[in-house]
């Protein structure tokens, strides 16, 4: 049996190499599991833009206005006059617009070297409303600011002239 024995164990040795001859590389092993992810949540909708209110329409007098002083202040003092001189400005009865248009045309034409028409201009302003004014810097403006001044006193001289004649009877 001492034969057999080491036949066995001889088989059993090369049954053994055979087998680990196949180990000679590492078994493939399975890929690790990917972490789960779990799917981003869309991004929250932008809030819907802020509402703007409606802007409401200018007059025809107003927006007429605001015109004419485009027109001057981009240096078109002739069309700023014809725009202040415009039925869109008279035909209404806001006051103060045809207060400002008066000045705007006073302006411009005292800028065009036309002071009579300047004058004109101050001279209706001041009877639209006797307490028309011009402010400090507009009254020191060395072209208009002394038309201004003139026709300010032509129209307080008159009504000295009236106290006057009703305090001396």
């Amino acid at each position: 049996m001492n034969k057999l024995a080491q036949t066995l164990s001889v088989a059993g040795l090369m049954v053994a190499c055979v087998l680990l001859q196949g180990c000679e590389t590492a078994p493939k092993q399975a890929p690790a599991p990917k972490p789960v992810v779990k799917p981003k949540e869309p991004p929250p909708p932008p809030p819907p833009p802020p509402v703007e209110p409606a802007v409401p329409a200018l007059s025809p007098d107003v927006q007429a206005l605001k015109d004419g002083t485009a027109l001057y202040d981009g240096g078109d003092y002739n069309g700023a006059i014809k725009k202040m001189g415009g039925n869109e400005i008279w035909s209404g009865h806001n006051k103060d617009v045809q207060l400002g248009a008066l000045k705007i045309m006073a302006f411009s034409y005292c800028v065009t070297s036309r002071t009579q028409l300047c004058r004109q201009q101050f001279d209706k302003a001041l009877k639209l409303d006797p307490t028309f004014n011009l402010s400090a810097a507009e009254i020191g403006h060395p072209v208009w600011g002394p038309v201004f001044l003139k026709s300010r006193n032509a129209v307080k001289a008159p009504a000295k002239k009236k106290e006057s004649t009703a305090v001396s009877k």
